[in-house]
């Protein structure tokens, strides 16, 4: 399992996989067609209120991270991380998409660092969770 992370301007590549998007706005200027999606995960960025904060306070990445991680224990964020974790099971390689300029500070890599179990994951989510959905959803 490879994942990449990415800016969803670059231009679709054979070699990145799963296309996810994982912003909770469309992006500026970008067709549905030039971005080659798979899917779009709006529910697995962060909030809008927290996404102005940041902008506000780009000193604070730490800060910004671990309400970032607890955001991610809502009911709509854990369903589209159970989902995340699932396209990751699938397939052999996925790529993170997202919009904004910062390359080192995103989201994205927060949600990559969870794909790979470098993170914690939130309460309920994470491949056990992603197997145990799959297993009720069977029945």
């Amino acid at each position: 399992m490879a994942i990449v992370v990415k800016r969803v301007y670059e231009k679709p590549a054979k070699n990145d996989g799963a296309r996810v998007l994982v912003d909770r706005l469309w992006p500026r200027g970008l067709t549905k067609e030039a971005a080659a999606l798979d899917l779009w995960l709006r529910d697995a960025a962060p909030s809008n209120e927290l996404r102005k904060w940041y902008h506000a306070h780009r000193e604070s990445w730490n800060l910004f991270s671990r309400r970032y991680l607890k955001e991610l224990r809502q009911a709509a964020a854990t369903a589209a991380l159970e989902k995340l974790y699932e396209l990751v099971a699938e397939r052999s390689r996925v790529a993170l998409l997202y919009a904004a300029h910062d390359e080192e500070h995103t989201h994205a890599h927060i949600l990559r660092q969870l794909m790979e179990g470098m993170k914690k994951p939130p309460t309920g989510t994470g491949p056990a969770g992603a197997a145990k959905q799959r297993a009720v959803r069977r029945r």
